[in-house]
């Protein structure tokens, strides 16, 4: 089974990438953009049929290891 985990900064800390790409748009002419977070997308395919078992995997695997849950929120779909 396919999952997404999507890891982005938590609101409030600092993301110095989001800030670059936000100026840097900002410099191309994209000036409608008013604030950009920066993260990272972990695709994992799993050997599991059961989608709840397998999203508590992903979820499980998240906590552990993908994201720092100190500073970094994740979810986890499956496309």
């Amino acid at each position: 089974m396919l999952l997404k985990v999507t890891v982005l900064p938590k609101n409030g800390v600092l993301d110095p990438q989001g800030k670059a790409i936000q100026q840097a748009l900002g410099s191309l002419g994209f000036d409608a953009v008013q604030d950009v977070r920066a993260g990272k997308v972990i695709m994992l395919d799993i050997a599991e049929t059961d989608a709840t078992r397998a999203r508590a995997a992903a979820e499980d695997m998240a906590r552990k290891l993908l994201a720092n849950t100190v500073i970094e929120s994740f979810t986890v779909e499956i496309p």
